[in-house]
């Protein structure tokens, strides 16, 4: 006689064992049609699943983030069903989900095509109208190694080869197709009918160059119709703001194959480069940072005093010389202690803040380069603090406020925080883990923060603080973190004199805002779709003429407006003015001023925003006004 207990708290008495689906019938038709699993003490089964004692229960529908994951994990089933039908000889491998959707792999001995695409599409909705039962067994592993390797699932049966000989193995039957699976799945397929195949790739088996080159196929799956136009329209604008487009676009880098993973910066790029850089160089002064500079080569006694010549030397690039080995720096952690060691310090001197614009190599495989978001050559906004472990909670605290303040004048005001805590491989004792979880955490608190735990995903040497932005696209990007660290300070001899004159490790606080210049740069674009607000872009006016008689004036108000730090450029080429607002346009500029024979005659200056409204004529005086007060409030036209 089970008792079932809801998430409301109220309870239901049953004679005998019951599925989830029959208790979610007992609440309401309603809810049964909506049912897709069930969490029984906190885990996902199926809604086939017998509770035959006491529990707490859940009922999953697709208004559940579980339920959406659900769908997409019987989806890769539902395709891997119908490639079975349209091709027998083809053999599956793995099919997980993934973010907003899910793939599956497949060999088979020609290329899919897109018409391929098509068809497996279409062959999946048949499968869905068909509405066949999804069903659950469980086999011994051998049994299902010789179920799998008699219906010619070579792939299938080595996967199941590789788990322990006395572990049974699920799988889930529909119709005639039998997956390997741990579940839970819907119902029955006539459950996904909102999805859409992507594209395809190529993808080694089980991740191994040395492998067979599998055919992997991508697709995308949404519990209502609505979501999935949403998602395509936002993919759709997502191409449309790809930073490699609009960086070629707008002139403002290139990256080539002799050099994978570095950056040309053009004029205009760099000059956006020079914005971001100064304002977060004035952001340093300001929280009393003081900025280094460490060298980029550093010899390989001291990686290997660090830690990093032994966990990180594949990503490392090498060099030699006379004899010696040395490093290009991955990351600017050693160089600041080398700084702070360069003298001794007392607690009177805590904390000590050292910021740099790092310039760091990483040794990137080929594959996962992709233009400014994964580079070979990047720049930290990188900046370590030196500190005592009573001083944490206030440092975070103080780094938060910095962070947020960052953040916004970028343009973002949704931020998503996580705090990382004690990972099973670990250094430091326990004591010191709890007052360094404790600091982070409180000093989230103080700061009104909502934030997730992600229980053992800190770093082996402390905590941390994970801060992702969402853009205008709701696209999550982990920009900001704090960390830390009693690690490295012990490890390179980083010390302080304490008041009691004994000589103690300073705690490291590893902190960024931006991470990669690089990377925040590409965001950037793509969040702004290339317009940037007018302190921020390159370009902030462009100034034209309607005709070779207004050129001197034109100049005159070019130089006054330089004078006054503002950002122009001189169009006064011998072309129709319709012509050029266009070609300007494009550019995607904040303004475009205009001068005709009117507004030399008045000493009057016509301004178009980029928009293209009209704003009408304005005195020099008051466009600098303009211009001073949208920089300074940090909007955007």
């Amino acid at each position: 006689m089970p008792i079932i207990t809801l998430p409301d708290g109220s309870q239901r008495v049953f004679e005998q064992a019951v599925t989830v689906a029959e208790v979610a019938l007992s609440i309401g038709a309603g809810l049964a049609r909506a049912t897709l699993a069930g969490k029984v003490d906190e885990n996902l089964v199926d809604a086939s699943y017998l509770i035959s004692q006491d529990a707490s229960l859940a009922i999953v529908t697709d208004k559940d983030a579980a339920g959406v994951d659900i769908i997409r994990h019987s989806m890769a089933h539902l395709m891997a069903h119908a490639v079975k039908e349209l091709f027998p000889e083809a053999q599956v491998t793995i099919g997980p989900v993934i973010e907003n959707g899910f793939f599956y792999d497949f060999s088979y001995h020609r290329a899919f095509t897109p018409e391929d695409l098509l068809a497996i599409e279409k062959r999946m909705a048949e499968i869905t109208k068909r509405d066949l039962p999804i069903t659950r067994r469980v086999l011994p592993r051998d049994e299902a190694v010789a179920y799998f390797k008699g219906i010619n699932e070579n792939y299938k049966a080595e996967i199941i080869a590789s788990i322990p000989a006395d572990q049974d193995v699920s799988l889930y039957t529909e119709g005639e197709f039998t997956d390997l699976c741990r579940g839970p799945h819907v119902p029955s397929t006539g459950r996904l009918k909102v999805f859409k195949l992507m594209k395809l790739a190529g993808a080694y088996w089980r991740g191994d160059s040395k492998n067979e080159m599998l055919q992997r196929i991508y697709g995308t799956a949404w519990a209502k119709k609505e979501e999935l136009e949403s998602y395509l329209h936002r993919l759709e604008e997502a191409e449309k703001r790809d930073h490699r487009k609009l960086g070629k676009h707008l002139d403002l880098f290139h990256m080539q194959e002799t050099m994978p993973g570095m950056v040309f910066w053009h004029p205009k790029g760099w000059t956006l480069w020079q914005q971001v850089e100064q304002y977060m160089r004035a952001k340093f002064r300001e929280h009393n940072y003081q900025e280094v500079r460490t060298p980029s080569i550093m010899d390989r006694t001291l990686w290997e005093k660090s830690g990093h010549w032994e966990n990180y030397h594949d990503n490392m690039f090498t060099t030699a010389s006379e004899n010696r080995d040395y490093a290009v720096k991955p990351m600017n952690c050693p160089g600041h202690v080398q700084i702070y060691n360069h003298g001794l310090h007392s607690y009177r001197d805590l904390p000590l803040r050292l910021a740099e614009f790092g310039s760091c190599h990483r040794n990137e495989s080929s594959g996962s380069l992709h233009g400014l978001m994964r580079v070979r050559g990047f720049t930290q906004d990188d900046a370590h603090i030196f500190c005592t472990e009573e001083q944490v909670q206030a440092e975070v605290s103080g780094f938060i406020l910095m962070l947020n303040e960052v953040y916004r004048d970028f343009g973002f005001n949704q931020v998503i925080v996580k705090l990382s805590t004690r990972p099973e491989k670990r250094v430091g004792a326990d004591e010191t883990w709890d007052k360094a979880e404790a600091g982070l955490a409180a000093a989230l608190q103080q700061n009104d923060l909502a934030y997730e735990v992600q229980p053992g995903e800190g770093a082996f040497y402390g905590p941390k603080v994970e801060f992702t932005l969402k853009d205008s696209l709701d696209r999550m990007w982990q920009c900001g973190t704090i960390q830390l660290d009693f690690n490295l300070p012990v490890r390179l001899d980083a010390e302080f004199v304490d008041e009691d004159n004994t000589r103690k490790p300073p705690v490291m606080l590893h902190r960024a805002i931006l991470g990669s210049m690089e990377r925040f740069i590409g965001i950037l674009i793509e969040h702004h779709a290339g317009a940037f607000p007018l302190w921020l872009s390159p370009v902030q006016v462009v100034l034209m003429n309607i005709s070779q008689a207004q050129e001197a004036y034109a100049r005159e108000i070019g130089q006054l407006l330089l004078a006054e730090g503002i950002r122009v450029q001189l169009d006064l080429r011998n072309e129709k003015i319709t012509y050029k607002i266009r070609e300007h346009s494009l550019q995607k500029l904040p303004y475009q001023l205009i001068v005709g024979d009117k507004e030399v005659a008045g000493r009057l200056i016509a301004v178009r925003t980029r928009s293209g409204e009209d704003l009408g004529q304005m005195t020099l005086e008051d466009l600098i006004g303009r211009f001073k007060s949208e920089i300074k409030s940090g909007s955007a036209v």
